[in-house]
């Protein structure tokens, strides 16, 4: 064991000894032999080090995957976003979400004990969108990491925009997107929406190939609402959609409106060490400059 180790080790012996809590850790997993490996050495190296997993009350959720497994850790403990924290192991592609790979395992380990000796935890808080449904039997609220999509399930979707409880458009096309910041890089960008750094607390709406005539002008470019701003979406009487909800897909009819606003919560993530949003944004979608 080097010493850094048996430091670490010391002043974990001895905040348990004051009646310190260590940290409490559950992981969420991808399935694929990969993951399932990386999470069965995470596991022996953290009982070594006297962690403990707490799968209903975790301090930090590992999520061993890609961005689709941090986004379904995100919904299992949606609930606890004020007392849970999330850090991520990318098993294939690197992720946004990703900040370690497979090899490190035994580093992330080692800073989840660093941080368990001297709490608190060192965390980024990004803001997420909240989604309010309004049917007849009610309004349900969820909550999106990524991105919230509206899509007519059968039929093109038409829909009134209003912002702020003022009219704002007529929109007719394939659909909209309503995405968080460190979403902005997911469907948005695809729909050519700008880039939005996790800092700024706003919501961009993006449309999906709208339709322009006499009858029916939207404006074609992506909004960007700061937080206390709304926009609620009246669709067409009695119309098929279809909703996304990062990664869950649900289809309804009924639909009065539906709200989205920064949401009064935030997702915090582990910052065992930095990595910078535009670094991760370069490495996505540039890769190295050549001079």
């Amino acid at each position: 064991m080097c010493l850094g180790a048996e430091l670490i080790m010391i002043k974990l012996s001895l905040s348990t000894i004051r009646g310190e809590p260590a940290v409490k850790y559950n992981v969420v997993h991808r399935g694929d032999d990969i993951s399932i490996q990386t999470k069965d050495l995470l596991h022996e190296l953290a009982a070594k080090r006297g962690l403990k997993q707490d799968i209903n009350e975790p301090d930090l959720v590992v999520s061993v995957g890609g961005d689709g497994t941090m986004l379904h850790a995100f919904h299992m403990y949606s609930s606890k976003l004020d007392t849970t924290s999330f850090v991520g192991i990318h098993t294939g592609h690197l992720g946004f979400y990703a900040d370690w790979k497979p090899q490190e395992v035994e580093s992330l380990v080692d800073s989840m004990a660093a941080a368990s000796a001297s709490p608190p935890l060192r965390t980024v808080k990004y803001p997420i969108v909240q989604i309010e449904i309004a049917t007849e039997k009610g309004i349900q609220t969820h909550l999106a990491l990524n991105e919230f999509t509206l899509k007519g399930a059968d039929a093109t979707l038409v829909a009134e925009l209003h912002i702020n409880d003022e009219r704002f458009e007529m929109f007719r096309g394939d659909g909209i997107c309503i995405s968080t910041p460190s979403g902005s890089t997911g469907y948005n960008k695809s729909l050519n929406g700008a880039l939005l750094h996790p800092s700024l607390e706003a919501i961009q709406i993006a449309e999906m190939a709208s339709l322009n005539n006499r009858v029916y002008r939207s404006l074609g470019s992506s909004i960007v609402l700061p937080k206390h701003h709304h926009c609620d979406i009246y669709p067409k009487k009695k119309m098929n959609m279809l909703l996304t909800i990062d990664h869950m897909n649900v289809q309804m009819n009924h639909i009065i409106s539906i709200r989205s606003m920064v949401a009064e919560t935030k997702v915090s993530f582990a910052r065992f060490r930095p990595f910078p949003f535009w670094n991760r944004v370069r490495e996505a979608f540039i890769g190295e400059i050549v001079e």
